[in-house]
């Protein structure tokens, strides 16, 4: 063998073991566009947020707290089960497109959390009967005001009574945003109401059937 050839023999060896090298030390994914660039439609939080520590009481009558949403991606929904409107539009809306965001579930799984401010009328019973309406898969909770002040802000959300408890048909003010929980427990933005002239605000769930599957799909 000539030199010639001995050294296009080497000049090919390398080449294929610089592009292996790249291939495996510095992989085609790593150089995607981050998670919060990839949605279209999601507010993203600048950082991660992590929830106040909560002691809750599921619909199931059974303790949540922040370890159960460690390892699932959660969709979290503030209300309370007397809302006249925007809580049970949302859910069911959520509840149209929950079949199509459960086909993209990965190894991730999805939860959709309906977390009730009024722990006063919200009952285990009745939040059992209202979550099971809409969909048994949904997960719902309450807890004290100690509590739920906390935990909601912590989520970037606020509620309020709108007037004095004592009227057995008092308002709770609160945020109707779709909050983001990511797989490790921790707020990582959200979906806004949607505001339409005459039309109820609530989050457009077209945005979400966009860019859900995205989250999904990343673990």
């Amino acid at each position: 063998m000539n030199q010639n050839k001995l050294v296009g023999i080497v000049a090919v060896l390398s080449l294929i073991l610089g592009i292996y090298l790249a291939i495996t030390i510095a992989p085609p994914s790593s150089m995607e566009k981050p998670l919060s660039e990839q949605t279209q439609h999601m507010s993203w939080y600048p950082q991660a947020r992590a929830l106040a520590d909560f002691e809750l009481t599921s619909h199931t009558n059974e303790k949540m707290t922040k370890s159960d949403l460690k390892g699932s991606w959660t969709l979290a929904f503030v209300g309370y089960t007397f809302c006249p409107d925007i809580c049970p539009v949302t859910l069911a809306e959520v509840n149209k497109i929950y079949p199509e965001l459960q086909e993209n579930v990965t190894s991730t799984p999805l939860q959709i959390w309906f977390l009730s401010v009024d722990p006063k009328r919200d009952t285990v019973e009745r939040l059992n009967e209202y979550v099971n309406y809409f969909n048994p898969d949904f997960l719902a909770s309450t807890g004290s005001h100690d509590q739920l002040f906390p935990l909601v802000r912590s989520m970037g959300m606020m509620y309020s009574m709108s007037e004095s408890t004592d009227n057995p048909n008092y308002l709770v003010d609160h945020s109707a945003s779709i909050v983001v929980i990511n797989p490790d427990g921790n707020v990582v933005g959200r979906f806004k109401p949607k505001m339409e002239p005459g039309q109820l605000a609530i989050s457009d769930m077209e945005e979400l059937k966009v860019d859900v599957p995205l989250l999904l799909n990343n673990g």
